[in-house]
């Protein structure tokens, strides 16, 4: 594997996965772009993220840059025992989070990052799709490395398609990827119906819907998207080729 081929190791998940890793409702991924390692949004639990990592041999010392994508409880529960693990670390928000973790934060970790409502690069080949209108507001991870682009989500709650849309703005070219939780859980047949049609509209040829998608989404992605789709589930490994 070279470092030009950005890879990701869902390491939190309430699918389940690996038998020997702790399933618990929440996301979180460890994605490697470049010589730089990330951590994209922490679970709802730090003890379970720590060892479901160690577990995977990731170490929590390696990790450049903590990413939240927004302030629900199952993305940032872990973040307290990464930081003890590794205060060094870049922590990158939006201004959608509470003034007061914002200002929390300034003392606990290296760099602060605050994303407004515009793109912000955050290290080579990974940008910030900036703070998109949704309860809560939410940004999306941008990846371009390699000739390879994704999308990466925690619920998804401005919508798939919109976090895809915005990517896809940001960079001027089409999005391959689609990766995290769709927040399709309460969806009917039609409204997930739309949301696969606007990714394939889109030009996205790849899926990996997990987290708070759904049965009958990632049923319908499976269907959609055939072998390009692309099971979550915590210890999962997916080379962003």
């Amino acid at each position: 594997m070279t470092a030009q081929q950005p890879h990701l190791t869902i390491v939190f998940d309430n699918e389940p996965g690996l038998p020997e890793l702790t399933t618990l409702w929440g996301f979180a991924a460890v994605i490697r772009v470049a010589d730089r390692t990330l951590l994209f949004d922490t679970g709802s639990n730090g003890r379970a993220l720590l060892r479901n990592m160690a577990a995977l041999g990731l170490a929590p010392e390696d990790i450049d840059l903590i990413f939240l994508s927004h302030p629900h409880w199952d993305h940032i529960g872990g973040l307290d025992s990464v930081l003890e693990m590794n205060s060094r670390a870049t922590v990158a928000v939006h201004e959608g989070f509470s003034k007061h973790l914002i200002a929390d934060l300034r003392g606990q970790c290296g760099e602060l990052i605050v994303v407004g409502e515009e793109s912000a690069a955050l290290a080579p080949g990974v940008l910030s799709t900036g703070m998109l209108d949704s309860q809560p507001p939410e940004h999306g991870m941008i990846i371009d490395a390699g000739g390879i682009t994704a999308a990466i989500s925690g619920c998804a709650h401005p919508g798939m398609e919109h976090i895809v849309e915005r990517a896809s703005a940001v960079l001027g070219k089409r999005i391959d990827w689609a990766i995290g939780g769709f927040h399709l859980m309460y969806a009917d047949a039609p409204a997930i119906d739309r949301s696969v049609r606007a990714l394939q509209d889109l030009g996205v040829t790849r899926v990996v819907p997990t987290h708070c998608t759904g049965a009958l989404a990632r049923a319908a992605f499976r269907e959609a998207y055939g072998a390009h789709c692309l099971d979550g589930g915590v210890g999962r490994r997916i080379l962003i080729q």
